[in-house]
């Protein structure tokens, strides 16, 4: 009798563990779906070009794009950094709205303002969103 209790507590616990790997993995991808759906810097609109920078020692590149969103927002300024002496891809490092033009300008090689934000590039970014 004691065995069978044994079994079915067994039973029941592996259950619960199953259930809770579960729900986590299910939270886990509802959660990158929302961060990848509304967050992630790599998935904005392209734009139209506005402005270029380089930096003072030629590493770096900022590109600026205008981007509308459509009637009822307004605009965005888009800043892509450019690796100029290596093979690496290009990548957001600026997103902010309710701006139509780029101000760029480096305070040494790799420390940028861009419209008033600054930034030390390639590993900080600005999203107006966080």
């Amino acid at each position: 009798m004691t065995d069978k209790i044994a079994k079915k507590s067994r039973k029941r616990k592996k259950i619960i563990k199953i259930s809770a790997l579960i729900g986590f993995l299910l939270i886990g991808m509802i959660g990158y779906g929302v961060y990848w759906a509304f967050f992630d810097m790599n998935r904005l609109p392209v734009g139209e070009y506005v402005t270029e920078k380089t930096s003072p020692d030629g590493t770096y590149t900022i590109k600026a794009y205008r981007t509308n969103a459509g009637a009822t927002t307004s605009y965005s300024i888009r800043g892509e950094l450019t690796f100029n002496n290596s093979t690496q891809k290009t990548k957001n490092i600026y997103w902010n709205n309710r701006e139509d033009t780029a101000k760029i300008n480096w305070l040494s090689n790799d420390k940028v303002v861009i419209n008033g934000h600054t930034l030390e590039v390639p590993n900080e970014k600005y999203d107006f969103r966080q």
